[in-house]
């Protein structure tokens, strides 16, 4: 990314009342950050969306001010930067309309052709939420996933912490500028992150230090990821966020279920019990869902399916709409066929079982 361009980026991003989604519309219709900030203000008002108080202060000379510095910063601190239209922005976030236009990076992230899950959960975690989290890691060694988090308390330095000890890469979303690091007291583990990854942020280091920005910070964390592992979770919390923002991007969810009575296990069950998540009981219910397979290992044969399978009028409606539409969602399935969502749910659970459809990431079913 040119010197230039950089510039004209963060000073784009520096104008109030513009962000990502509406920063992304302005350069594809101008064609460059230098040319929106360059443009007479009538005829940004031609675009549609744009109002007089997203442009108010736009042709403001503070905004390459102070871009200016960030820039003496980001120079200053060996950090790397990442453009949304470039071929080192991560692939999966490009797909996000509400993706970063700038991500910052530090240390040794490679994530190209990798396969990336996210693990979050309650900051409060339980002996039984870490024991599953570093059991789960271990299992998924083989397939040497990216272990993305937030580095916060509790779930999230729990799997840093075991990518790390089995020698897993790991990124670690802050939600700060690379000035600062919270929680203080994982300072410690910093320079073990950076070796085994690295750290993202998309906030500037001028950027005050807001527990929104958590909530901003996580959909990085959805959108890096092709699935998403809540862990344990209260009722409300963070986590529960990273969990709709994935499934809105259309990533898989999983959700570890536990007794309806743990306080840290309502958010889990509830996701579960509203088709948000998979219910994960097993670590290897992670690379049969996602289709995920190990270097050398020969595809399973392809499943026979029962001859003369008898279908009840319920099965029989989803196997031909199935049959006539190829792949389709559990949600898309369920609209087409007037059907209530638990209903087909746990109906292409018992065609599985015969042997008649099969699930595929994406939270997608196909006929066999």
């Amino acid at each position: 990314m040119t010197h230039n361009n950089l510039l004209y980026t963060l000073a784009l991003q520096h104008v109030p009342n513009i962000g990502d989604v509406t920063a992304k519309k302005l350069i594809s219709i101008c064609g460059s950050a230098e040319a929106v900030l360059k443009e007479k203000k009538q005829n940004l008002l031609k675009i549609d969306g744009i109002g007089s108080v997203t442009i108010a202060s736009i042709h403001d000379s503070e905004h390459l001010k102070e871009a200016e510095k960030e820039i003496a910063f980001i120079k200053n601190n060996n950090i790397n930067v990442l453009y949304f239209e470039d071929d080192n922005y991560p692939e999966k976030l490009k797909h996000c309309i509400d993706g970063p236009i700038l991500l910052f990076k530090a240390g040794n992230i490679n994530i190209e052709n990798q396969r990336l899950i996210s693990i979050v959960g309650t900051r409060k975690i339980t002996t039984k939420g870490i024991e599953f989290c570093e059991r789960l890691v271990e299992t998924l060694k083989p397939y040497n996933p990216v272990i993305i988090s937030g580095f916060a308390y509790g779930t999230d330095i729990t799997a840093h912490k075991a990518a790390i000890k089995n020698n897993l890469q790991t990124v670690a979303c802050l939600a700060h500028g690379f000035n600062q690091i919270y929680p203080k007291v994982h300072k410690k583990y910093m320079t073990e992150v950076e070796k085994n990854g690295g750290f993202f942020s998309d906030f500037w280091s001028t950027d005050t230090f807001d527990r929104n920005n958590f909530l901003k910070r996580n959909r990085v964390i959805a959108g890096l990821s092709e699935a998403t592992i809540v862990i344990e979770s209260a009722e409300k919390g963070g986590s529960l966020v990273t969990a709709d923002i994935a499934n809105s991007y259309n990533r898989d969810v999983f959700a570890v279920p536990g007794r309806v009575t743990d306080a840290q296990s309502i958010g889990c069950n509830n996701l579960i019990k509203y088709q948000k998540a998979h219910m994960l009981t097993n670590p290897l219910d992670v690379p049969y869902l996602l289709n995920w397979q190990l270097e050398n290992e020969q595809k399973p044969a392809p499943v026979q399916k029962q001859l003369f399978v008898e279908l009840d009028a319920t099965e029989k409606t989803i196997y031909n709409y199935l049959k006539n539409n190829n792949k389709e969602q559990l949600d898309i399935i369920a609209l087409n066929c007037n059907l209530p969502i638990f209903k087909v749910s746990s109906t292409l659970l018992n065609m599985e079982l015969k042997g008649v459809v099969r699930p595929l990431p994406g939270k997608l079913f196909e006929v066999i």
